[in-house]
């Protein structure tokens, strides 16, 4: 079985900290917060940025300064700059950060709901994105938070707008979205081009299961307190420990851990 890669979401829109504080939100303590995941097994960093309020932000400058905050570190984990909708409408502002040509960034191929709004991703933005990322050689992570994301990715691939491998981080138990139970999971993993490389991120007290039965059907994992800010019920978590918790149970499976190299070899790309 191929190596499993960590990727570790640190930040995400959502969590602040009167919720808990061991969400990032500064450059630099998203940098820490990385470089600690890094040396527990995450090989690959999703990232979000904050303004000086603590609020979404897709502005050039903040994904700068967290990017140059990370290269400080010399962490050689890999780069994924989310264009999530929170913290940008309009196509152009959710582009912003790709001219920092990171390895990866996140695309989701459609739109579904979060708990109090809309994920709104039209085609002709999922389209501008996927031709920004093609031109600038940046890997796109699909975010499947519907079945029909697949299929659009596929669409997307037949324009030439995507190349193989196909790689896909399935989203499971975002209120308004996807329910986290094994039923979806294996129904998302089934319905999968052959020859995608795909891991979970899983909202929710099933996080552990269903990222171990993933683990176990050959896919990787996210963690992170953008995902789950307890390690367990009434216990608040902070990203080091959710690595090192699913690179525990990696190796007694007998999975070994992805290094950053591993992950270009795996998503095959050349940066």
């Amino acid at each position: 079985m191929e190596k499993l890669i960590i990727t570790i979401a640190p930040t995400g829109n959502v969590p602040t900290k009167s919720m808990t504080p061991y969400v990032p939100v500064t450059a630099d303590e998203i940098a820490r917060d990385i470089s600690a995941c890094y040396a527990q097994g995450a090989a690959v960093a999703h990232i979000h940025a904050r303004d000086e309020e603590g609020k979404p932000a897709s502005e050039l400058k903040y994904f700068a300064e967290i990017v140059r905050a990370i290269d400080q570190t010399a962490c050689p984990v890999i780069k994924q700059i989310s264009t999530g909708a929170r913290a940008g409408k309009t196509a152009e502002a959710r582009a912003a950060a790709l001219v920092l040509n990171p390895v990866s960034a996140s695309l989701s191929t459609g739109s579904s709901n979060f708990p109090n709004s809309a994920n709104l991703n039209e085609p002709a933005l999922v389209e501008y994105l996927a031709k920004t990322m093609l031109a600038r050689n940046i890997k796109p992570e699909i975010e499947v938070f519907d079945a029909a994301m697949i299929h659009n990715a596929l669409e997307l691939k037949k324009k030439g707008l995507i190349k193989d491998p196909l790689q896909f981080n399935l989203v499971l138990g975002v209120k308004g979205s996807l329910p986290a139970t094994p039923k979806n999971l294996f129904f998302l993993v089934e319905s999968l081009p052959p020859a995608a490389v795909w891991s979970v991120s899983v909202i929710g007290p099933q996080h552990v299961n269903l990222s171990v039965m993933a683990m176990s059907l050959g896919g990787h994992v996210r963690v992170g307190v953008e995902d789950n800010i307890y390690y367990a019920k009434g216990i608040l978590a902070t990203n080091a420990a959710l690595v090192e918790r699913i690179a525990n149970i990696a190796k007694a499976m007998g999975r070994e851990i992805a290094t950053p190299e591993d992950v270009k070899r795996i998503w095959d790309i050349d940066q």
